[in-house]
C-alpha cells in the first residue's frame, strides 16, 4: 500500500488525475477486501460454535460470548464510512457463509466433543442447513439492532438454541 501511497501523490504532483483516480479505485479495492477477509473470519468463529453448539447439544458462556462478539465485531466491520449502508447485504451472507462452512468443519473437529471425530465425520453428522439458517438470522439482527441493542438481542436468540434455556439458567 505504501507503493500505492508514493505513485498517488506523484500523480497529483504531476497533474495526471485519471492516473491518481486509477490508484485511489485500487486503494478502495484493496481496503474492501482487507474488510471482508476480516468479516470472513468472524463467519468463521461463528460457524465453529453453532456446530459445536448443534453437535453437543449444549451452550456455554464461553460460547455465546465468541457468538455474540463475531456478530457485534462484523456488524462494526460490515458498516461502512458513511454510516448508512453495508459491505455485504443482507441477502448476500449465504455464499459467503457457505464458503467459509468447510474451514468451520475442519476446526471445530479439534473441538467437538474433545476432537473425537474427523472433519470427514463432523460434517456427515452436523446439519449444515441449519447452521447456515442460524448464521443468517444471526446476520439479519445486525440491521435490525444498535451495537448497543445487539448484545441482548443475540443472548435471546441463543436461549432458543439447544441447551439455550439451560444457558440462561446457569445450569450445566
Amino acid at each position: 500500500m505504501t507503493q500505492e501511497l508514493i505513485d498517488l501523490r506523484k500523480s497529483i504532483l504531476e497533474g495526471r488525475y485519471a492516473d491518481a483516480l486509477t490508484i485511489v479505485d485500487e486503494l478502495e479495492g484493496m481496503s474492501k477486501q482487507a474488510i471482508l477477509r476480516n468479516i470472513q473470519s468472524y463467519l468463521k468463529i461463528l460457524l465453529i460454535h453453532l456446530i459445536k453448539n448443534q453437535l453437543e447439544q449444549r451452550l456455554t458462556n464461553s460460547w455465546a460470548n465468541s457468538i455474540r462478539n463475531s456478530v457485534r465485531e462484523i456488524k462494526k466491520l460490515n458498516l461502512q464510512d458513511n454510516k448508512t449502508s453495508y459491505y455485504v447485504k443482507i441477502d448476500e451472507w449465504e455464499s459467503m457463509l457457505d464458503d467459509e462452512f468447510e474451514e468451520a468443519i475442519r476446526d471445530a473437529s479439534e473441538e467437538v466433543l474433545n476432537g473425537a471425530y474427523s472433519p470427514f465425520q463432523l460434517a456427515e453428522m452436523v446439519d449444515r442447513s441449519l447452521v447456515i439458517s442460524q448464521s443468517q438470522s444471526l446476520m439479519k439482527l445486525m440491521y435490525n439492532y444498535s451495537i448497543k441493542q445487539l448484545p441482548g438481542v443475540i443472548d435471546d436468540y441463543l436461549t432458543q438454541l439447544p441447551g439455550g434455556e439451560d444457558w440462561k439458567a446457569g445450569r450445566r
